[in-house]
């Protein structure tokens, strides 16, 4: 009984919908019916006669004023809904049709019942694409001081943004605190400084919790009933104050470096205590996860260091032995940092055998690992090949795969070719990235330009064949090749990744909006329209009140 009633009240809604639908038509041909009722009474041949003897007594300078006023009108509603369409990726007259006019006409979705339907079968590709989505931290970000604040002394520019910062912001909080902060007094210092906005509150409050624990508290020891001493201890130190120091305050990566190793050592003594109490209840169970998170911070950071400053084997060994140390620890990516490193060394079979274990199905891929997979297999025949060579005879076993190996990471994340052969220009990549994404791309080039460029041949290479992709996925947004669907989400979230002075790369490129296209014509018409009125006044004094004349005997007729 209560389905039939729910059944009876969805039918009766959507009528309702169907005939406000309809409404607005049927509220049309009511005027127009009563018009011609009234046409007797509210004298509507004597008005027209009126307006057509006005019309004819206007002079072509009030048609070049209309005209030109047209134009004008129009032209700013051009660049307007360019501004925005170039902004935010659509256009504002059909953003407002849709979601303020749409539901007042009682527009419904008529595919809202068969999306819900069919939810479940697609639960599979949503959450791909959700993960798809999803911001990652960057495994080659630089650091803020030594790198980032530099950038801005030279040119002036900010190379993050305010959304950017605030994800490492809220990286922080997780990485490194943990509830029990507040029973020391530097953790509860360093608690509020990585939330802090201003770069120089943080700062003065890392120096704050280091100048804490230079603090000496004194234990009373008794000897003997009548006599007492003063024992002196030090507190430890505080590695997140160093960390907070070497990322910002350091002006060079030598300074970030001794930093890192200071707080190396006070992260590994906090490390080592909270190891042997882990098991002891909840509490020590978070320190230790948070000082997990702090020394594997570290010793990443100083591997980085170390590959910036040039000892690039020192820093491989380091990425090496902290993999094998914590090798659950896969949300920092350091094999992406050892695959930089490795094509440094031009260790080609070390890089592939970082392959080997990392390029599986079940792991989320990158553009890293896409990339050098394509570049390992173009290195292989980039040397000798020709595209004359290649049209003539075909392609060999060897090239061809390496062609599918481009494929497969063009397809993964087609912004990228455009910085490798230099047709857009390089930025510093942002502390985070979107996956498939422009974001991805400058992170990638940025660390792997040169890497393309000493093997001969590979760009070369990849110039030729990279466009190929795009006649294999000719629906990128609905279907794909080798990955899932390329996500709509990205145009978005890289907007919010890359600095505004930074010309976003979108994929699939976009179609110019109908009121764009709307707009263009009526301006040309209209600014067409005023330069022939302003040029043959006469001539379009005449072509005027001819039509003028003609619409109103049309009128008359019809009453």
């Amino acid at each position: 009984m209560a389905e039939a009633g729910t059944g009876f009240l969805e039918q009766l809604k959507s009528c309702i919908v169907w005939s406000w639908t309809y409404l607005w038509t049927v509220w049309f041909f009511i005027v127009l019916f009563l018009v011609y009722i009234l046409r007797v009474p509210l004298k509507i041949n004597d008005n027209l006669s009126t307006v057509s003897m006005f019309l004819n007594t206007l002079t072509p300078k009030f048609y070049v004023a209309l005209t030109g006023t047209s134009s004008l009108i129009s032209g700013l509603i051009l660049i307007f809904e360019w501004w925005y369409f170039r902004k935010y990726g659509t256009s504002f007259i059909e953003q407002v049709s849709v979601s303020h006019l749409r539901p007042l006409l009682g527009g419904v979705d008529n595919n809202s019942s068969n999306n819900s339907n069919s939810s479940n079968g697609d639960s599979d590709s949503n959450r791909q694409s959700v993960s798809e989505c999803k911001v990652w931290r960057n495994p080659l970000n630089l650091f803020r001081g030594a790198e980032y604040n530099r950038y801005t002394w030279v040119t002036g520019r900010e190379p993050l943004t305010y959304y950017d910062m605030n994800l490492s912001a809220q990286d922080h909080q997780t990485f490194f605190t943990c509830d029990s902060d507040h029973l020391r007094p530097a953790d509860a210092i360093m608690q509020k400084a990585w939330r802090e906005r201003n770069p120089q509150a943080r700062i003065s409050a890392a120096h704050e919790a280091l100048e804490i624990n230079e603090i000496r508290s004194r234990v009373e020891v008794p000897l003997i009933a009548s006599s007492t001493i003063w024992e002196i201890k030090l507190l430890p130190k505080c590695a997140t104050a160093y960390i907070l120091l070497a990322e910002e305050e350091a002006t060079t990566i030598a300074e970030a470096e001794k930093l890192f190793k200071q707080a190396l050592k006070a992260g590994d003594g906090c490390y080592r205590r909270s190891q042997q109490l882990q098991h002891h209840g909840s509490q020590y169970e978070a320190q230790h996860r948070r000082d997990t998170n702090v020394l594997v911070y570290i010793k990443r950071r100083l591997a980085m260091c170390a590959r910036r400053l040039g000892r690039t084997r020192e820093a491989v060994k380091m990425m090496r032995d902290l993999m094998k140390e914590f090798p659950l620890l896969s949300m920092f990516n350091i094999h992406e940092n050892l695959l930089e490193a490795l094509l440094e060394l031009q260790a080609y079979a070390d890089v592939q055998a970082v392959l080997a274990k990392y390029d599986d199905i079940s792991l989320p891929k990158s553009a890293t690992i896409c990339y050098t997979a394509a570049l390992l297999k173009a290195r292989a025949v980039s040397d000798k090949f020709s595209p004359e060579a290649a049209s003539r005879r075909g392609l060999s076993t060897a090239e061809m795969n390496a062609v599918e190996a481009i494929h497969r990471a063009v397809e993964f994340n087609p912004h990228v070719p455009k910085y490798l052969l230099e047709m857009k220009s390089l930025i510093l990549p942002p502390e985070h990235i979107l996956k498939r994404g422009d974001s991805e791309a400058i992170a990638y080039a940025f660390f792997h330009l040169a890497h393309w460029k000493r093997v001969e041949g590979a760009l070369n290479l990849l110039h030729c064949t990279w466009e190929g992709t795009f006649r294999m996925i000719p629906y990128p947004l609905e279907k794909g090749h080798l990955f899932y669907p390329y996500p709509i989400c990205t145009e978005t979230a890289d907007r919010e990744l890359l600095p505004s002075f930074h010309e976003v790369s979108v994929y699939p490129k976009k179609e110019l909006p109908f009121f764009i296209l709307f707009t263009a014509g009526l301006c040309s018409f209209t600014a067409m329209l005023a330069l022939l009125t302003h040029q043959f006044p006469e001539l379009m004094g005449v072509f005027a009140k001819a039509m003028i004349d003609t619409f109103c005997r049309i009128q008359g007729l019809g009453l």
